[in-house]
């Protein structure tokens, strides 16, 4: 049986209540699962990574995996859009550069000297927001990935589907069961020429 820790325990409970505050913008009762996260990371060519971004970094459920598996000179920006989770993850993450919109992706990368992206990481629960947020968050993603860059993306339908495969190459769909809900990671690479 698997005992949880207590910082384990706090970040349910404050996932939970941030989930009860705003429904819309953190898209679950509960953090993503371990299992989840290594599913989003092991998708990554960490050896072939300078520079990735995570979109809606919340507790750093998936952050904590990037910060084990990435190379020591990948750049890495966060994005979370609460104040009190994205200053929990400054100090957690001191290392990484975070900022509250992944609509402002393209000031972010300006501000780090990063001229596109190898990867980007999202957990944004795209299909809560207005289609006008989700337009304009997909034209930063792809505005600021290279050429054959890769997007993975975990949601909790099949919905965002059709809106994904008008700007990637879709890869794979993997069925994650083992999180609460369970979900769809999408693993996508921008259309165009691939970069060797």
């Amino acid at each position: 049986m698997l005992v949880e820790t207590k910082s384990q325990v706090h970040e349910k409970l404050l996932f939970l209540y941030k989930f009860v505050c705003s429904p819309g913008q953190i898209g679950s009762v509960t953090p993503s699962s371990r299992y989840l996260a290594n599913k989003m990371v092991s998708s990554v060519p960490w050896d072939q990574i300078s520079s990735i971004a995570e979109l809606g970094a919340g507790t750093g459920a998936i952050t904590k995996h990037i910060q084990a598996v990435r190379q020591a000179n990948t750049k890495v920006l966060l994005f979370e859009k609460d104040p009190y989770l994205q200053q929990a993850l400054e100090r957690h993450y001191p290392q990484f550069a975070c900022y509250s919109d992944g609509r402002d992706l393209s000031f972010a990368m300006r501000q780090e000297s990063i001229e596109q992206l190898d990867a980007i990481i999202s957990g944004l629960p795209f299909f809560n927001f207005p289609q006008a947020i989700r337009d304009q968050l997909m034209n930063q993603i792809v505005a600021s990935l290279k050429t054959g860059g890769l997007f993975i993306a975990f949601q909790y339908s099949l919905q965002m589907k059709s809106q994904l495969s008008e700007y990637f190459d879709i890869e794979a769909v993997h069925w994650v069961p083992l999180n609460l809900p369970p979900a769809f990671v999408y693993v996508c690479r921008k259309k165009g020429a691939r970069q060797s």
